[in-house]
């Protein structure tokens, strides 16, 4: 009898985490869908949970509040998985520091944005409107923006690292120059404003920075 509950129990475990994943997949993408469709001050958290087929006490437990709930989807969107993922431990970061030129540096990120600002873009603009009414949203918003800030930083020492680009520029220079031209924004200029296709956009991105940093184009 003994051996049958914990053998019960080894196969329980794994099921009720299968199950707890799926709940909060389910709420994340009702909560992504709400926000980006109707702005983060209009859906209310009983509205996610119904979206989600769940009840407001299980949204809770689940994933947490609606700040929570709104930093999780954030954070999904950067990483494209179900968790929070450093920079240092995504693909493309990992790829492109082991890359040995310039060049391919520059590609293997400018690939990354074509494919991750479908995702992030209309939950950043979500994020940037609720940050006008609500300081936990703007305080997101501002440890987001700080965050890539200091990403970019990270990459402009990569790229002088291979001592391709140009000696003039400094790295705040090319930082502050990524951080601006590789931003939900300047994507939703061009690709929502003018029909821009993603690719389009990566490609943009590859041309002006390969031009404008390196020193022998």
């Amino acid at each position: 009898m003994e051996d049958a509950v914990k053998g019960a129990r080894r196969y329980s475990s794994p099921l009720r985490h299968e199950q707890a994943a799926a709940t909060r997949a389910q709420v994340l993408a009702a909560a992504r869908e709400l926000f980006t469709a109707q702005g983060y001050p209009a859906t209310t958290v009983g509205q996610i949970a119904a979206q989600a087929g769940v009840s407001v006490d299980t949204l809770y437990a689940t994933v947490g509040r609606k700040p929570q709930l709104l930093r999780e989807v954030v954070e999904t969107a950067i990483s494209g998985t179900d968790r929070t993922v450093p920079a240092e431990e995504r693909g493309y970061v990992i790829a492109l520091r082991a890359a040995p030129g310039a060049v391919a540096k520059i590609r293997i990120y400018t690939d990354a944005i074509a494919t991750i600002s479908p995702r992030t873009a209309p939950i950043f603009a979500a994020l940037r409107d609720a940050s006008r009414t609500d300081q936990s949203c703007a305080d997101l918003d501002l440890e987001i923006s700080k965050r890539r800030a200091d990403n970019m930083l990270r990459f402009a020492a990569d790229l002088r690292a291979t001592g391709e680009l140009r000696p003039e520029l400094t790295d705040r220079f090319i930082a502050d120059t990524i951080w601006a031209t590789s931003g939900w924004e300047h994507y939703a200029q061009l690709v929502t404003g003018r029909g821009w296709t993603a690719t389009q956009f990566g490609d943009y991105l590859r041309e002006s920075w390969t031009r404008l940093f390196l020193a022998s184009i």
